[in-house]
């Protein structure tokens, strides 16, 4: 019997999350991840059919927690519509993602898992086309400079630069970091 209680299966999650991030795919265990939300033995169990289940809301659970919130839509939304502003917008991503760093390294975990299991593997690809549908929609809709195509190409790089951050964050600095962004910017999308 699975449980319905939204706050604990939201915490044990969220404890799947760093347990991904600590030990990998491989040290997912619903023990683990009972001792991890401090629950006690057999609570994981309780509320996830399996591991795979599991698996499965972690991955769509760091989604959840890597949108950004209201104030920050709406600061974009005010703000003006050239590359300079497109700019400080890849930046801010590519801080807010960084900064949520377990959850980064857990979905690195489930994407390397996703290649041995085909359901994980489809939950995955549902979630990150519609993830670069939606970025492709916003922007267009935002009316920033660039393209389609454009934006898919920043994904791209960005993503690899917030792995390069959070895997081996000696090799850039901060500064570094922020004028890579800058110039992925500059170079990818085209001068209105």
């Amino acid at each position: 019997m699975v449980r319905r209680n939204d706050e604990r299966r939201a915490a044990l999650v969220d404890a799947a999350i760093e347990v991904l991030a600590r030990d990998g795919a491989r040290g997912l265990t619903f023990r683990a991840v009972d001792t991890e939300a401090a629950v006690p033995a057999g609570t994981a169990s309780n509320y996830f059919a399996n591991r795979d289940d599991l698996l499965t809301q972690a991955g769509a659970r760091v989604y959840e927690r890597l949108q950004p919130d209201e104030a920050t839509i709406a600061r974009q939304r005010a703000a003006g519509r050239d590359r300079e502003t497109y700019v400080e917008l890849m930046r801010e991503l590519v801080g807010r993602v960084a900064s949520f760093r377990t959850g980064y390294l857990a979905l690195l975990e489930l994407r390397l898992e996703a290649t041995r299991r085909p359901a994980l593997r489809t939950v995955l690809t549902e979630r990150v086309r519609a993830d670069v549908d939606a970025n492709v929609a916003y922007h267009e809709a935002s009316g920033l400079p660039g393209d389609a195509m454009a934006v898919k190409l920043l994904i791209l790089a960005l993503n690899w630069l917030i792995v390069e951050q959070l895997t081996l964050p000696d090799v850039f600095t901060e500064a570094e970091r922020d004028r890579l962004v800058a110039v992925a910017v500059e170079r990818i999308v085209a001068a209105e």
